[in-house]
């Protein structure tokens, strides 16, 4: 699984490939947001630009292509921000949260955490696991009588 590695908070999170970034650190209870974005947050829409994020030392693939919005969002900004709410985890990386607002020490912090290896994270897709064919028996129960949903799926519709 992959692992995000908070460097301002010194957290590392597991998650699973695909998982939204914004959603990640939001349910681990990082702080994506400042005054101003705690405020006007536009919930994951892509359309405030408060929950921007430094992506540093990660491979192109660690996270989704930007999106449309976020390349027009964020073309005044440096190259290395991704907006949390558009990116999707792909590998294992290391972010900065709120790069806007400063870091003592930013440099020593991130040479730290990018001194520690991070898993590499899936190479690939899990393949999804084929279904077992339904058994037609499965919905009978002992005695011969059908589970109360294959009944009222038999059942005529009247009104």
């Amino acid at each position: 699984m992959p692992v995000i590695r908070f460097v301002r908070e010194g957290r590392d999170v597991e998650c699973y490939p695909g998982e939204n970034l914004r959603e990640v650190a939001l349910r681990e209870g990082i702080e994506l947001y400042g005054l101003k974005g705690k405020l006007g947050n536009c919930g994951g829409c892509g359309q405030c630009i408060t929950c921007f994020v430094d992506v540093e030392g990660a491979p192109d693939a660690a996270l989704t292509a930007p999106t449309a919005v976020e390349v027009q969002k964020l073309r005044r900004r440096p190259q290395g921000w991704r907006l949390a709410c558009q990116a999707l985890v792909q590998q294992s990386l290391a972010v900065v949260t709120r790069p806007q607002a400063g870091l003592a020490d930013r440099d020593a912090l991130l040479a730290e955490a990018l001194s520690r290896p991070l898993p590499p994270g899936p190479l690939a897709w899990p393949t999804p696991v084929e279904a077992e064919p339904e058994d037609p028996e499965a919905g009978v129960e002992a005695g011969g009588t059908t589970t109360s949903d294959e009944a009222n799926a038999e059942a005529p519709q009247g009104r």
